[in-house]
């Protein structure tokens, strides 16, 4: 089995006096693309010269995407319902995180970005804010929202916007789960239509990843939640987890983690809870074991390297971390690009594809994912969606 060492990181090391003062004052700013150093630069930044460019736009609407900012900023929309790692701490508390998510953006996918935290958790009134608020930005990062919320909100925001909405949550982790297992498949000579796959966590997370694997053409996916396996036949299961359930455990299986594992070939966790290691040592022989929840795994990866040949975790002081940044800003910086309405399930798999080939011929068990600091990522991203949408 792989042998797991810790990545050098500094994080131990950060005092929480460096910390606050990072945060002091937050860690946004707004600047100026142009000197206003001179009467004249006054004249064109703003009146009279301004006035002109207000006067074509209401002339014309389809010039405040080419002379406002609007149609290239993304506004990161959270209620601080389900804050990772933090639950639900509201609006107030969550804005760090979302200044954190907004200064992704801008580097990695070199897109503005500002932080909207909303003093609500009604869906109707987020979406009549989102709606009220269009002329002023080009696509909306839904982040920290709570299951099953959180379903309904993007699904109802994608028909009342007409540009591109995406939960991070979900479809940000789905992407780069399978890019990750796409390698991993690769390494062990797996193919991928033919393994049997469980999920534990029926949430935000564990809901996309089942739909992106089954977009992707593994069809073999059971998903556990707090109850057990999910399937058309349990009592109690409604809404999001019954159309799951209609589309997953395709063996039929009923029971509990017990059930779901034995054979399996793949273990991926995005939930709270943990697994025993006697039952990962019922998986396949070289299983594939991803335990993602932060900060503490389903397994602890010393653990799944016993009975696994590859393992991933959620945390960065491990091997083969399964990042989000890896996602989001290639797959909104290619649907800006593209000028795309909609983030479609075809351009999620791009993106995961396109995050997979850059680790190339350097593959290895603890290399299945390239950095999230490999400056090649959101591009490569980017590409691949903007060529996903367009085709």
């Amino acid at each position: 089995m792989t042998s797991i060492s810790r990545v050098s990181t500094s994080a131990a090391a950060i005092s929480e006096q460096e910390i606050f003062a990072a945060h002091e004052g937050g860690k946004l700013s707004v600047e100026s693309k142009m000197p206003l150093d001179s009467t004249r630069a006054l004249s064109i930044a703003y009146t009279p010269g301004v006035a002109q460019v207000s006067r074509a736009i209401a002339a014309e609407p389809e010039r405040a995407a080419t002379h406002t900012w609007a149609s290239r900023l993304v506004v990161v929309v959270s209620d601080g319902t389900a804050v990772l790692g933090l639950g639900d701490i509201g609006p107030a508390a969550s804005l760090p995180v979302m200044e954190g998510k907004a200064a992704l953006f801008k580097t990695f996918g070199g897109l503005d970005s500002i932080p909207l935290v909303l003093d609500t958790t009604d869906v109707d009134e987020i979406i009549e804010t989102l709606v009220r608020l269009r002329p002023s930005f080009g696509a909306v990062n839904l982040e920290d929202i709570s299951a099953p919320r959180c379903f309904e909100l993007e699904a109802r925001l994608v028909e009342a916007l007409d540009c591109p909405v995406m939960h991070d949550d979900q479809h940000g982790t789905a992407i780069v789960v399978l890019a990750a297992l796409q390698n991993a498949f690769r390494l062990t000579g797996r193919d991928a239509g033919a393994q049997r796959v469980v999920i534990s966590g029926a949430g935000a997370a564990g809901v996309a990843c089942a739909n992106i694997l089954l977009e992707a053409g593994i069809t073999d996916v059971t998903v556990l939640d707090s109850k057990g396996i999910v399937s058309a036949g349990r009592g109690g299961v409604a809404g999001v987890k019954a159309d799951l359930a209609a589309r997953t455990n395709p063996r039929g299986l009923t029971g509990g983690p017990a059930e779901a594992l034995a054979g399996a070939d793949v273990f991926i966790g995005v939930s709270s809870g943990t697994v025993p290691e006697e039952l990962l040592a019922t998986m396949a022989d070289d299983a594939v074991i991803f335990a993602l929840s932060n900060p503490d795994p389903e397994v602890h990866p010393d653990v799944a390297a016993r009975h696994a040949a590859v393992v991933a975790t959620g945390r960065s002081d491990f091997p083969n971390q399964i990042n989000n940044v890896l996602a989001f800003p290639g797959v909104f910086r290619g649907a800006l690009d593209s000028g795309a309405r909609r983030i479609t399930a075809a351009m999620k798999v791009a993106a995961a594809g396109a995050i997979a080939e850059l680790v190339g011929e350097e593959l290895r068990a603890d290399y299945i994912v390239p950095s999230p600091l490999d400056p090649r990522v959101a591009p490569a991203v980017a590409a691949a969606v903007a060529a996903a949408a367009e085709g």
